[in-house]
C-alpha cells in the first residue's frame, strides 16, 4: 500500500474532534479568549476529565491540585493547554489499535516528549513545540497498524516497533516510514508547521541541504526512549548512539543521558491516554 493510499483511508486517520479544532482555532487568535476556551472544553465532559487528570499527573510537576479548566489555563498558560488538549484528544482517538500495546506505546511517546523538552531548552529551541513533536512523533505507527494491519504485523514479526532499525525495515518493505505518516497525520490535525517539519525529518534531520535542529532533538529523544524501553545498558547505548546527529547538535552521550526525566512515565500519567 502506498503512502497516499494509506492516507486516503478514513478509518486509519481519525478526524480531529470538533471541540479540539475549535479550541485550536481560538488559541491561534492574537489574543485568545480564556473563558471561551474553557466553555468549549466544558462541552466535552470526557475531554475535561482526561485533561484535568493529565494536568494533575507528574506530567507537569505542579505543586498544587488543578480543579477546573479555567485554573489549568491560568496555571499552565495557552501553550501548555494546547499540548494538553491535543494529547488527550490523541489518546481518545486511538482507543484500540490491532497489534499495538497502547500502554507501552504512550509510555514510550511520553518519555520521548519528556526528554525533548530539556534537550530543546539546552539548544535554545522552543520547548513546547519540542515536547509536542516528541509526543506525536510515532503516531504514524498507530495509523499504519489500523490502515494495513496484516502488512505491519509481518514487519512487527521481523523487528519490534521500538527496535533502532525499525524505520530502515519499514522503508525497505513499504518505501516510507512511520515518520512520513506521523507528519501527514500532524498536518491533517492542524499542528504547527514547525512540528510537521520536525516529524517529517526526524529520521534524517541533517541530510543534504536539510538542517532541522528540532527534528534532531526528536531523533535524539526517541533514541533515548527506545533504549529505555529495551532496557539497554550503557555499553549497548554507546553502540547505538546516533553520533552524527549528536555532533551536529553539539551533544554527547553523557549530555543526553543527563536530560533523563526525574520520573519516567507512570501509570497515572498514562491514565489520560488509556481511559
Amino acid at each position: 500500500m502506498t503512502l497516499d493510499e494509506l492516507l486516503q483511508q478514513a478509518k486509519a486517520i481519525p478526524s480531529i474532534p470538533r471541540v479540539v479544532s475549535e479550541v485550536t482555532a481560538e488559541l491561534d487568535q492574537d489574543d485568545p479568549d480564556a473563558r471561551r476556551i474553557a466553555d468549549l472544553i466544558a462541552t466535552d465532559p470526557g475531554l475535561t476529565a482526561r485533561l484535568l487528570k493529565l494536568a494533575n499527573s507528574a506530567f507537569f510537576g505542579l505543586s498544587r491540585q488543578i480543579d477546573s479548566v479555567g485554573e489549568a489555563i491560568t496555571v499552565l498558560g495557552f501553550n501548555h493547554l494546547r499540548t494538553l488538549v491535543q494529547a488527550v484528544a490523541l489518546g481518545s482517538s486511538f482507543r484500540t489499535v490491532p497489534g499495538v500495546n497502547l500502554e507501552q506505546f504512550w509510555r514510550y511517546s511520553l518519555n520521548t516528549a519528556k526528554i525533548c523538552r530539556p534537550l530543546a531548552r539546552s539548544l535554545k529551541l522552543p520547548e513546547g513545540a519540542a515536547f509536542t513533536a516528541g509526543l506525536v512523533h510515532a503516531v504514524g505507527d498507530l495509523v499504519m497498524h489500523i490502515g494495513m494491519p496484516d502488512v505491519v504485523a509481518k514487519i512487527d514479526w521481523r523487528v519490534s516497533p521500538f527496535d533502532m532499525k525499525r524505520a530502515e525495515v519499514e522503508r525497505a518493505v513499504l518505501g516510507y516510514t512511520y515518520a512520513d505518516v506521523s507528519a501527514a497525520f500532524a498536518q491533517r490535525w492542524d499542528f504547527p508547521d514547525n512540528i510537521v517539519t520536525a516529524l517529517r525529518h526526524q529520521l534524517l534531520p541533517f541530510e543534504g541541504d536539510i538542517y532541522e535542529p528540532l527534528a534532531g532533538v526528536v531523533h535524539m529523544a526517541s533514541w533515548r526512549a527506545r533504549a529505555q524501553e529495551m532496557n539497554l545498558d550503557r555499553e549497548a547505548m554507546r553502540a547505538t548512539f546516533p553520533d552524527v546527529v549528536a555532533i551536529l547538535l553539539g551533544l554527547s552521550l553523557e549530555t543526553v543521558l543527563d536530560k533523563d526525566p526525574e520520573q519516567w512515565t507512570s501509570a497515572g500519567e498514562l491514565a489520560a491516554f488509556l481511559h
